[in-house]
């Protein structure tokens, strides 16, 4: 367990030089090359399909358009990584890193207007499964596994990774990625930014460790700090999984006996 009076380590990109580290100034759009790009050149790939419905007596609904947007793998796997510490809270750890389709939407007339810009996005360690990935949990266990060293530099082991219940379709209206969670209990200090190699993509040259406790970072979900929906679902999880009641800062062990007989985690099976 570490101690919960520590400095945790906030490390960024340094420069190459070993100068002080780097924070983003702006992101620049160097060129546009959606005029006159096909609809599946790119990562990004998009069917536009026209479909129908067939229903059980034979008929069938009008047909209409219908865009889907899929890309190499579709599936992705978010690693929420947590250790208890000596004064038996929950601290998590997180990564910021840059979204450029986030930061971009400062240059857009929304309806409803961000109240903030976004430089980078707090977000559990994730990354997409690879087709070399076996299938079950062990595929699971390993890309959890992978990222994790790739994006916070901790070399954890294999067996420390458990499933957190189902995985959940990020959008399904546009598309068909499903994220699938993993869990794992670690020493936060063996987080190592020089040992974060990325995956040699330049979206993931900058970037900073975020350690928090499990509540606040509950809460920053709640309060747009960290706006991401995989990770308030993935924090929520793991207090379901431990038992563990955020807003009471206690266990469901530490409940009044009466109130700890009719608790039951929400991943338990039920009658």
């Amino acid at each position: 367990m570490s101690d919960p009076n520590r400095v945790p380590h906030q490390p960024q990109s340094a420069g190459s030089d070993g100068s002080a580290p780097l924070t983003l100034s702006a992101i620049e759009i160097v060129e546009d090359r959606t005029p006159g790009s096909l609809a599946d050149e790119g990562y990004l790939r998009i069917e536009r399909l026209q479909v129908r419905n067939l229903y059980s007596n034979g008929s069938h609904s009008d047909t209409y358009p219908c865009d889907v947007l899929r890309r190499p793998g579709s599936d992705a796997v978010a690693a929420v990584l947590f250790e208890r510490t000596q004064d038996n809270s929950i601290r998590v750890l997180l990564r910021e890193a840059i979204r450029v389709p986030i930061y971009l939407r400062r240059t857009r007339d929304l309806v409803h207007a961000d109240d903030r810009d976004h430089d980078g996005i707090i977000e559990l360690v994730a990354g997409m499964v690879e087709a070399s990935d076996p299938a079950g949990q062990e595929g699971l266990a390993l890309r959890a596994q992978a990222e994790t060293l790739e994006e916070v530099g901790l070399d954890a082991p294999l067996d420390v990774f458990q499933s957190l219940g189902r995985g959940s379709f990020a959008s399904p209206g546009t598309g068909d990625e499903k994220v699938l969670f993993q869990v794992a209990e670690v020493d936060l200090d063996q987080a190592n930014p020089d040992a974060a190699s990325g995956d040699g993509s330049v979206m993931e040259e900058w970037g900073r460790l975020v350690f928090m406790e499990l509540g606040e970072a509950i809460r920053a979900c709640r309060d747009g700090r960290i706006p991401d929906l995989k990770t308030e679902v993935g924090l929520l999880r793991l207090a379901d999984h431990l038992g563990y009641i955020p807003q009471l800062g206690l266990y469901a062990s530490d409940l009044p006996e009466d109130l700890r007989a009719r608790y039951q985690g929400l991943d338990e099976a039920r009658d």
